[in-house]
């Protein structure tokens, strides 16, 4: 007998196709190869992300990856059945049913009932859907332990909409870089202060530095050229990864880059053991230009620093200099650069992150003009928070970071230092950056806990004796975005946004405000969406894009005003003005 059941019922019911991927019949497959399975599910960052938020919205009531609640635990259900079967039960269980299916007839006896038809989810929807939980579920098979409490929705509460809206104008577009998308793998825009005018500049992960003249780019420098080991594969951040110039530039020529080597290609500073695959090396380079006023570079270069990477992912990402910092203060000259935990959850190799012993996943700071470090290419500052101290590494400023992406200063404090952290499946994250903090990973993401030993796809409630973490003032989940895009504290000439910390997504293109004046390290402040116009009409990246992944950045010049720009397509954007909702609908 067929029924209509409420709505809480149709969401305890509708793992009820889970049950049945469960129990055997004619569409089980009795084994599998897991390459295999990889190739039949989507696991694309994108397609996983869609399918967790279809999860959470009409499962997750009756599921998780380690337990049964209203229905079973879902670990290894896409080893279990076949997938064009689950897709024809998703779809329509009651035909499944009536065309007299032997596991579909078997659980209606044994139910009672039947779960309601899906047929209005889209091919992709239900792709992403199966897609999300094979990775899920495959990750909580693989896991050392089993750990209760899995939460796959961390923030369940929703971004509301800004009423401002920014208004952008296109200035240019970096020359293609690749026959293929991304056109122009540019990763950061920074300005030059200059006697004669600002100078701004803009790398193309392939090896280019540009220089930008009103909507003409011109080519700085060619490190592809000057470096015969310099590789730009694989991953999405190898390559010219970021640069900065000296704040005395005009004066000594001094400008700072890092990039990517093959493995062992020299001795690194700081070298994974003997008995760890190395996947590639990050240099840290200075150069010396012989005229730093040149529209072209020329001169000479040597290198700072070379560190292992276990793998090619979460290396070196931004090198900066505090463009806050005033000739005599204790910051000035100093340069910042963010280490990434180099993929060492993915090769399982926890121990090498989260301490102030290791270099991986940290904030270093260091001296370049100096010469006291271990191998004698740059000065370790006096006020580092570990130097004398035989457990710490001298050149570490804070640590316990998974991929610190992007760094910056609130133009009115100094000593207010931000740093987006890249999270793994569930939660984005902005930290307030101190002297000696440890920021959590690998042992928290944002406001929870990640445990590398378990699933590690999800994050669990924060212990009732929880100390010894740093915690972000901006966190965001994956129903929201994948990875976040650092930005910076407003200080230019819109009165709407001053003291705001603007910022945005990289893959989605989405693009957020929060007020952080008066948010302190671990309380969060309230984030919101924003729009944007071009060329008069209110838009967004992705629907710019058409849907393709945006690739977003930002920048800053030096009088304070922003930036953003797409690897997509190598457009870079200016933001020139904000108006309120109300006043774009009069």
């Amino acid at each position: 007998m067929l029924f209509f059941i409420s709505k809480r019922r149709i969401s305890m019911l509708l793992g009820l196709c889970l049950v049945l991927f469960s129990c055997k019949s004619n569409g089980e497959k009795e084994s599998h190869d897991k390459e295999d399975l990889v190739d039949n599910y989507r696991q694309d960052e994108l397609s996983v992300q869609e399918g967790m938020q279809l999860f959470n919205m009409h499962c997750a009531s009756c599921h998780d990856f380690n337990a049964d609640i209203i229905g079973p635990n879902l670990a290894g259900v896409t080893g279990k059945v076949d997938k064009a079967w689950l897709i024809d039960f998703i779809k329509n269980p009651k035909k499944k049913i009536e065309a007299g299916d032997e596991r579909s007839v078997r659980l209606y006896e044994n139910y009672g009932s039947y779960m309601p038809a899906f047929e209005h989810f889209s091919v992709d929807e239900l792709e992403a859907l199966l897609g999300f939980i094979h990775k899920f579920s495959e990750a909580e098979i693989k896991s050392k332990k089993k750990r209760p409490g899995a939460i796959t929705d961390p923030i369940p509460e929703k971004i509301t909409q800004s009423n401002l809206m920014l208004v952008l104008e296109e200035l240019f577009q970096v020359p293609a870089s690749a026959d293929h998308h991304p056109k122009a793998r540019i990763n950061k825009l920074a300005a030059l202060p200059s006697s004669k005018g600002e100078r701004l500049f803009i790398a193309d992960l392939n090896g280019i530095l540009y220089e930008v003249k009103g909507s003409q780019v011109n080519m700085y420098l060619d490190m592809a050229q000057q470096l015969p080991k310099f590789i730009n594969f694989p991953g999405f951040g190898t390559g010219l990864g970021s640069f900065d110039f000296h704040p005395n530039f005009e004066e000594n020529g001094l400008l700072y880059t890092t990039h990517t080597e093959p493995a062992h290609t020299q001795e690194a500073d700081f070298a994974l053991p003997d008995s760890l695959k190395v996947g590639l090396q990050w240099v840290l380079t200075e150069w010396k230009a012989e005229n730093p006023g040149a529209i072209r570079f020329k001169g000479s270069k040597r290198e700072l620093l070379r560190i292992d990477m276990m793998g090619t992912v979460h290396g070196f990402q931004e090198v900066s200099f505090n463009p806050v910092a005033k000739r005599g203060d204790s910051d000035y000259g100093r340069l910042y650069l963010c280490v990434g935990d180099g993929g060492a959850i993915y090769a399982n190799q926890p121990q090498f992150v989260g301490r102030k012993d290791q270099i991986w996943g940290s904030v270093i700071r260091i001296d370049p003009l100096g010469r006291n470090s271990t191998n004698g290419q740059y000065g370790l500052p006096a006020d580092n928070p570990f130097v004398g101290d035989r457990e710490g590494i001298p050149e570490i400023w804070a640590y316990g970071f998974r991929n610190p992406h992007r760094i910056s200063w609130d133009a009115m404090d100094a000593q207010r230092m931000y740093v987006s952290n890249i999270g793994r499946h569930s939660v984005e994250e902005v930290n307030l950056v101190e002297k000696g903090g440890n920021y959590g990973w690998p042992n928290r993401e944002g406001t929870f806990v990640f445990d590398s030993g378990a699933n590690t796809e999800v994050v669990y409630p924060l212990p009732k004796d929880d100390e010894g973490f740093a915690y972000p003032i901006i966190q965001y989940d994956h129903d929201e975005g994948n990875a976040v895009s650092g930005g910076y504290v407003y200080h230019g000439k819109l009165k709407q946004l001053q003291g705001k910390y603007l910022f945005g997504d990289i893959p989605r293109g989405t693009l957020f405000i929060a007020d952080v004046g008066n948010v302190q390290s671990g309380h969060q402040a309230t984030i919101q969406k924003m729009e944007f116009l071009l060329n008069g009409e209110a838009t967004t990246f992705d629907a710019l894009l058409g849907g393709a992944r945006v690739d977003l950045r930002w920048g800053m010049d030096s009088k304070g005003e922003l930036y953003l720009f797409t690897k997509y397509d190598g457009k870079v954007y200016k933001l020139v003005d904000c108006i309120e909702g109300e006043a774009l609908s009069s």
